[in-house]
C-alpha cells in the first residue's frame, strides 16, 4: 500500500494540455515563417513595380525628345528637302491674321452648294 503512495501519479489533462501546447507553439512557428515568407514576397513585389514604374518615366522622356526632334522645324525642313518634295516655305506676306471674335457669316470649311 505503501507504494502507490510514493509513485507520482500524473493526470491525463497534464499530458493533454503538454499536447496543445506543443501544437500551439508549432502553429504559432508555422505561420510566422508563412507571414515572413509573405512579407518578402510582397516586398519584391514592390520593389519590382517601383523599377517598372522608374523603366516607364524613362520611356516617356525619352519618347518627349524623339518627339521634340520630331517636331523641330528645321529638321523637318531638312527632311523635306531630302525627300525632294514640292513643298516650299511660304512668305512671310502671304499670311493672314484672323481674329477670334466669330460674325455670322459661314464658316471657310463649310461647303456651299450654288447651282
Amino acid at each position: 500500500m505503501n507504494r502507490r503512495r510514493q509513485e507520482s501519479r500524473t493526470h491525463f489533462s497534464f499530458f493533454l494540455s503538454l499536447i496543445i501546447g506543443a501544437a500551439i507553439l508549432a502553429g504559432g512557428g508555422v505561420l510566422h515563417a508563412f507571414y515572413k515568407n509573405r512579407q518578402v514576397e510582397i516586398s519584391r513585389e514592390i520593389d519590382a513595380i517601383d523599377r517598372r514604374v522608374e523603366q516607364r518615366r524613362l520611356d516617356i522622356r525619352t519618347t518627349e525628345m524623339r518627339m521634340d526632334q520630331l517636331l523641330n522645324r528645321f529638321v523637318i525642313r531638312k527632311q523635306i528637302e531630302a525627300n525632294g518634295s514640292m513643298l516650299r516655305p511660304i512668305p512671310v506676306g502671304v499670311i493672314e491674321e484672323i481674329d477670334g471674335v466669330t460674325d455670322s457669316r459661314q464658316s471657310v470649311a463649310s461647303t456651299v452648294l450654288k447651282l
